[in-house]
Parts: C-alpha cells; structure tokens; sequence
C-alpha cells in the first residue's frame, strides 16, 4: 500500500517537474562562502557539464535581500549574452508557500578578475584589451536594456583560464523607466566605494545614467593596467580627493551641476589641482588604451562615451564589429511591476516561486492556470542537496588540500613567443592580405557563433598555422570556437594565489 502512494507520488510530480532532477546534480565541493550563503561545485550527471550551485540561505529573513534576489534572478532570466553569466536552472522547492533556502545552478567559472589581477603581475596589452572588449560589449548590451548594473567591480566579473570573462551580482541593478520617479532618485547604496562614479560620492546629478557604469569600467580598466585599486578611498571625502589628484579639478559648469550643497561647497573650496598626465601615471602602457581610459574616467557623465562609443574607439581596430555587438530591447515595466510598491514576505515569496518556475515548464503552466500544487509534497532535490552541503562545509578548508582545485587556474595564459614591434606589423599586413572579401573579424574566446563574422573562424585557425603560435594573442583571440589556450600556453606559477 505504501508502495501504491509512493508511486502515485512520483507519477504525479513528473507531470510538475522534471523527475530526476533531484540525483541530476553531483556535489563536488564548496568554493566560496558569504554572507549570502555558499557556492558548490557540482557535475551535471545528465551532460558532464560542470556547474556552480549557489546555496541563499533564509531568503526571505529580510524582504529587501528577498527583494534583490528577486532582482537578480529575473534580470538574469531576461538578460542573455555571452559576457554575461547564466542561470542554468534553479532547484525546485519541496513547498510552495514554506521554502527559505534557494538552489540556483549557474555555469562554473574558474576565478574572478580580482584574483585574476592579484595572480598575474604581467598581464600583456593583448589581455588588458580583450578584458576591456569583453566588459563593454556586455555593457552594450545590458544598458540597452535599459539596465544600469550599479556594482561593478573585479569581484564582479567572473573570469576562465581562456580569457573569458562574465559580469555576474546584480542583486543592486536597476531598470530604468523614463516615467519612474525611481529612476531619477537612487539615494540607496550604490556600488562599493572605490569603483564609484563621481556623481554617486555625493548625490551629485538629479539623474543617473549610465555613465556610472561607464566610470566603473574605467576604474577595473586602471587596475587592470596597475594591479592596483586607482582609488582606493577610505571615505566619501577621501574617494574624491584621490579622483581630484589624477583628474584635477572638476570646471565650474560641472559643479554648479551638483545638488548637494555640501559637495558643491567642497569641490568650490579645494585648492587648485591640475590634470596628472596619464601616460606619467600609467607608465608604458599603450597610449591608444589610455586615451581611451581618459574618456572613461571623465568627472562629468556627460563627457563619457557610451559602451558603444567606446567599443568604436581606435583602440578596438580589427577585433570589435559595432554593428555585431548584440542588443536588446528595453525590459518591460511589467516584469519590475513590484519595484513599485511594499512588498510582504509572502508577496516576495510567491513572485521568487514564479521565478523558480520559469526553469520548471510544466509546473509554470499549471500555475499560470490556477492550480494549486500544496495539495500534495512532490520530490524535491533540496533536501539532498541541504545534506550534501552540509557534509562539504563541515570538511571546507581542512585537511591538505584547503583550496577548491576548481578554483586554482587564476594564472593565465601566457604566448608562447612575443613578437617584436616588426613582426606585429608585418603579422598585421600579411593577415589584412588573407581576409576573404566581406569577411570581417569579431574578437572573443567564447562567445556564441552568433556573434561572430562568418568564416572568421577559418581565417582565425588558418593564422594559427601559417604562424606557428608566433603572432601575437590580439590577433589570435578571434574565433566563438577558439580559445585562448589554443593561441596562447598556460604559464606554470608557484606563487599563484589561491
């Protein structure tokens, strides 16, 4: 009899929910903690894939944290890029109205550019440019969405050994409506400090765009460069003292601009700066990369190019394709409905079990027609998974192997032969001479076919051998299908920082 309930049971939850999914998910080990909860490595049992499980802990103990995980997970749903990182699924509760723990499976990533800068003491101009590439033609994409991420930082670029780079985080992003009230006073917190625009240390502009992306951007471009955080404030205050030293004195039109009167007396008071030339400050850099930099780090928004201007600038010649970076459509006011009005714990709830359906097809049908599915407990996978955690946090960090061996690969590639300055030029000339008519090359490590010129593959492989890895990575890293490590070897490090 027991058996007869069981099986109805079953039978019941495959018609809600893809049965299986509970062993579909093999644990592997923890790779990160927070305040928010842990992230696991785990195997895709069904295609070998390995994946990253983000374990929230108590979601809704705060409805604003509920909030911005509500934020987060459904911008991720409706932004897809390849620079951007991807939700692959989301763990279905056991109960609808009861769960407090959330399990969102993402694609694994192997680092983030914070460990990436803090590891690799040489990255090359080939590197600094295709990171810069990457991050703006994501930023192409989101603002065209009308989304401003407001958090950009290392931390919040994910990063491969191949060169591959992801924004993830955007539990603090918001989406603009022209007619939203919300879009013009953001007095919350925004961005960590050293990554903050200008307008932002003190509520400067009655409105923000997305220029303050732009200002991060050109921030995580500096330290790229350095190795070092450019502005490493330790207040409000001091954030604009240092931005101030390097760009000197902001002109009065952009301070009769300010709306805070406390900032407006301070900047009117400062004693007179001048400009720190960037070629001095960022000695032996490419002068094409800091000219561009400059743009980047304007104090006044309106003098910063959008990620599209900037993806045309002369420093992206031969690897960006304005017309092949994708965009989107703005979001619809619909989907951030709830933005707009107090929200319970309960409302919270219910709009994140839509989200977690949105992964669940059948169950969203059954949902959308009205259906009730607290009638019955169906399997979940979140028990199992509450246990493998459990066993993996208790051994996290002890014994001899400490750190998470799919964490180790924050060194990067390196080329195998630097050309000199000559055999660049003549690599450029002879490969402007092979390109097929019409052919027009798009550059990233990754990134779907869709994004590429068709037939630069060929032209990108047939490089490869007429050069035998003796041309630079800037001209190699051109292919969705190539990676990097094709084009470039992976340097051993012993000091690599874990």
């Amino acid at each position: 009899m027991v058996g007869d309930t069981q099986k109805k049971v079953i039978n019941e939850s495959e018609f809600f929910t893809e049965y299986g999914e509970a062993s579909r998910y093999e644990m592997i080990e923890v790779v990160g903690k927070g305040s928010y909860g842990v992230v696991g490595a785990a195997v895709d049992t069904k295609t070998g894939e390995k994946v990253a499980i983000k374990k929230i802990n108590d979601v809704f103990e705060h409805v604003s944290d509920a909030t911005r995980i509500l934020r987060e997970i459904k911008l991720l749903r409706l932004l897809r890029h390849p620079d951007l990182v991807e939700i692959k699924h989301i763990i279905l509760p056991p109960s609808r109205r009861e769960f407090r723990d959330i399990y969102v499976v993402f694609e694994l990533m192997e680092s983030d550019l914070h460990q990436v800068i803090k590891a690799n003491d040489d990255l090359t101009p080939e590197h600094h440019q295709f990171f810069l590439y990457q991050l703006l033609r994501a930023l192409k994409y989101i603002h065209s969405a009308n989304v401003f991420h407001r958090d950009l930082k290392p931390k919040n670029i994910l990063a491969n050994a191949d060169c591959k780079l992801k924004i993830c985080d955007f539990g603090l992003a918001r989406v603009s409506f022209n007619d939203a009230p919300s879009a013009i006073f953001w007095t919350d917190y925004v961005a960590t400090r050293w990554y903050r625009a200008p307008e932002l240390c003190g509520s400067f502009f009655s409105k923000y765009t997305p220029a303050i992306d732009i200002w991060s951007i050109g921030c995580i471009f500096a330290e790229m460069l350095t190795g070092k955080p450019l502005f490493p404030g330790k207040n409000v205050v001091h954030q604009l003292d240092l931005m101030t030293d390097l760009l000197g004195n902001p002109s009065p039109e952009t301070i009769t601009k300010i709306r805070n009167e406390k900032a407006k007396r301070y900047l009117y008071n400062m004693r007179k700066k001048h400009k720190v030339s960037f070629c001095q400050k960022f000695s032996g850099a490419d002068p094409l990369a800091l000219a561009l930099l400059e743009r980047l780090l304007s104090f006044d928004p309106k003098d910063r190019p959008t990620a599209e201007e900037a993806l045309a600038d002369p420093y992206f010649h031969g690897l960006a394709n304005i017309e092949r970076e994708p965009s989107t459509q703005p979001i619809s006011k619909l989907e951030f409905e709830f933005e707009r009005r107090k929200m319970t714990k309960d409302d919270v709830r219910e709009l994140i079990y839509k989200e977690i359906l949105e992964y669940h097809p059948q169950m969203l049908q059954q949902y959308l027609r009205g259906g009730d599915q607290t009638s019955f407990m169906y399997p979940s996978a979140v028990d199992r998974f509450k246990r493998q955690f459990a066993n993996l946090e208790e051994h996290h960090g002890k014994g001899e192997r400490a750190t998470p061996v799919l964490r180790q690969n924050t060194s990067l590639p390196r080329e195998r032969v630097l050309p000199t300055k000559e055999e660049k030029a003549v690599g450029e000339n002879d490969r402007r001479v092979r390109l097929a008519p019409g052919v027009t090359e798009s550059g990233t490590c990754g990134p779907s076919k869709s994004l590429q010129s068709e037939g630069s593959e060929d032209v990108a492989v047939a490089e490869n051998r007429e050069n035998n890895g003796n041309h630079s990575a800037r001209s190699l890293l051109k292919s969705a299908s190539i990676s990097a490590s094709q084009c470039i070897s992976v340097k051993p490090r012993h000091d690599t920082v874990q």
